[in-house]
């Protein structure tokens, strides 16, 4: 085998016992999660806002954007649930490039993977404390979960993730809300398939050990485009691609049907700034069809603090080294707009 031990890992016991969440976080978190839950089970009425950068590369600059936005959730909580996006892992089609906060040096510039671990829980914690709303992280890794499931309020499967076994089965187990994006190709039938096994009980290996989960009724699918063939983007974000959904979920007889929808990614082609109108989009089909208004329980939103996107080494302090995003004006805008026709 070509594998190279480098060292061995610490239990997520080990690592939640250094770093561990206060009684009163831990509070609000159960709370803000029964509150979650509530909309994907159609008890609320209030709609979600997955929103943050693409990539939380910067704690100081996360840290200060999700204390904006927890000013202005002051003022929407009456209508939406608003959940920071907390990304700290970066999917690469090629395997190459930033892969996210777990593969960042340690202080003296080695690589150092446990010190990128307890970088994304610090992180996480720190956003919780200081602003009392409950993050949402990719499972880009699914044996990493263990070190966060006690921080998060919302997991996303990626595009690329999302026809993996291994994701499907420990999404089963989670205890808060999974959405299952589309893959690349744009396939629904796929998507379905994985909300089909997310939501099913399971038997498995995970992390050494035989394990059983009860199966997780919030697991739901979350549209984010795709491309054809010749690298063309495909939309699904339109009236029709969500009635589409709506059908093939009855189809299914999954439980709980709903969808979030992601504005930005091949829905927007990547123009950052394109995520308005499809946000404006989608809200006026809430409006036009109860059905659709009932379907469609959230958006996910990139946004940060300095419009678009930089590359690494620039320095541009709250500007995104990924995929490009909406500036904070944009941002806090936007939200108004949402609120007042929700």
């Amino acid at each position: 085998m070509s594998f190279h031990i480098i060292k061995e890992m610490p239990a997520p016991e080990e690592v939640r016992a250094l770093f561990p969440v206060s009684m009163r976080a831990a509070e609000q978190k159960k709370r803000e999660d029964a509150a979650i839950a509530d909309v994907f089970t159609g008890k609320s009425d209030k709609f979600l806002l997955i929103i943050g950068p693409c990539s939380a590369d910067n704690e100081t600059a996360v840290l200060d954007y999700t204390q904006r936005l927890r000013k202005v959730y002051d003022k929407v909580r009456d209508k939406l649930i608003i959940i920071p996006r907390v990304y700290t892992n970066k999917p690469r089609t090629t395997g190459l490039g930033y892969k996210g906060m777990l593969h960042q040096p340690d202080p003296e510039g080695r690589p150092d993977l446990y010190h990128g671990l307890v970088a994304i829980r610090k992180m996480h914690i720190d956003v919780m404390e200081k602003t009392e709303m409950m993050p949402a992280d990719e499972m880009l890794y699914p044996e990493n979960y263990a070190y966060l499931s006690d921080v998060l309020s919302y997991v996303a499967i990626g595009a690329r993730s999302v026809e993996n076994q291994q994701h499907r089965l420990v999404s089963s187990g989670c205890d808060v809300p999974v959405g299952m994006k589309n893959p690349t190709s744009g396939d629904f039938q796929v998507m379905l398939n994985s909300i089909v096994a997310a939501q099913a009980p399971q038997e498995f290996i995970y992390r050494q050990y035989e394990t059983k989960t009860d199966g997780n009724p919030l697991a739901h699918a979350v549209l984010r485009g795709a491309q054809n063939k010749h690298g063309q983007n495909i939309t699904n974000y339109h009236y029709e691609d969500i009635v589409l959904l709506m059908k093939m979920y009855r189809q299914r007889g999954l439980a709980n049907p709903s969808v979030v929808i992601d504005t930005n990614h091949s829905n927007s082609g990547k123009q950052y700034f394109e995520q308005i109108r499809i946000a404006r989009e989608i809200m006026h089909s809430r409006r036009y069809s109860k059905e659709v208004h009932d379907f469609v329980k959230g958006l996910m939103i990139e946004s940060y603090i300095e419009p678009g996107a930089q590359k690494i080494g620039d320095g541009v302090y709250g500007k995104s080294i990924t995929d490009p995003c909406l500036g904070w004006e944009q941002t806090e805008r936007l939200i108004y707009d949402i609120a007042e026709v929700v």
